[in-house]
């Protein structure tokens, strides 16, 4: 996890997050790359809410509902993060719940994390992924309504590739991501997690885990609608990137709690002049 630096500049808050973002947002008009990097600091913000080291959880929870509390009835002393999440709001007609249903997801990642089943796994990946691609569809200046439900598609992609990627490091968190209904599928135990793997049944449930993904990616692809294909390039390099990742993770036999998996520079090249 990249903490971000103690500023409220939002072009320092998403370079510290050393995010595949920056790459990704290179392509937009320079006026659209700077309000995403805005929005991108948003959600930086809340996050690191989440995750700060050391801060108790009732302190999170109360600094989360500040923030939502502050999107629905107005901030009463705001700092610059919250003055542009305002203005953004303004300029581009953004759903103030989408802003919420964003904080409301990183509220689910305050204490323990467990998930019974996929599609409460889904609610998380709805507000941490998809409500923030639906903000970031108005930014890139997208007008199809296909695009929402490509936006969503991608969403669910890109968080569930972060998952597979994450859970080394989210098993130290004391996060576990991975439905317990799977974990039982495939006989892995959160003991087997701790012990950092689970052998032959652990590569079986991440490779299952990891077609569903591949199956978000596919529809995001069949459904991205031509009139919104440059609007929607930022989004595209995402996607490509993740779904490389995704890629990476599945030939290696997810050694995920041996490395971090990333794109390599030729290949994040390759993307750049491909799109």
């Amino acid at each position: 996890m990249n903490r971000a630096p103690e500023t409220d500049d939002p072009e320092a808050i998403t370079a510290a997050a050393k995010s595949n973002l920056a790459f990704a947002l290179a392509c937009l008009p320079r006026e659209r790359r700077r309000d995403m990097v805005s929005f991108y600091a948003f959600c930086r913000v809340v996050d690191d809410i989440a995750d700060e080291p050391g801060m108790p959880d009732a302190e999170r929870r109360e600094r989360l509902a500040a923030w939502r509390e502050g999107l629905v009835g107005g901030f009463e002393n705001p700092g610059r993060i919250e003055r542009e999440v305002e203005r953004l709001r303004a300029k581009y007609d953004i759903d103030t719940q989408l802003l919420v249903e964003v904080v409301r997801g990183m509220e689910m990642d305050v204490g323990e994390v467990r998930y019974e089943t996929f599609e409460e796994l889904k609610g998380y990946c709805y507000r941490v992924a998809c409500a923030v691609g639906l903000v970031s569809l108005k930014i890139f200046g997208a007008r199809s309504e296909a695009s929402e439900r490509y936006g969503v598609d991608l969403g669910y992609a890109l968080q569930l590739t972060n998952i597979l990627r994450d859970v080394g490091e989210d098993m130290r968190e004391g996060r576990i991501y991975l439905p317990r209904e799977d974990m039982a599928r495939f006989g892995v135990s959160e003991d087997d997690l701790r012990e950092r793997g689970g052998g032959e049944a652990f590569g079986e449930l991440m490779a299952f885990e990891a077609g569903r993904a591949e199956a978000y990616f596919r529809a995001a692809a069949e459904g991205l609608p031509a009139a919104d294909r440059r609007a929607l390039r930022a989004a595209r390099r995402m996607g490509k990137i993740y779904h490389g990742i995704l890629a990476k993770m599945r030939k290696d036999g997810f050694k995920v709690f041996e490395k971090r998996y990333r794109m390599g520079r030729l290949r994040m090249l390759a993307i750049l002049l491909g799109l």
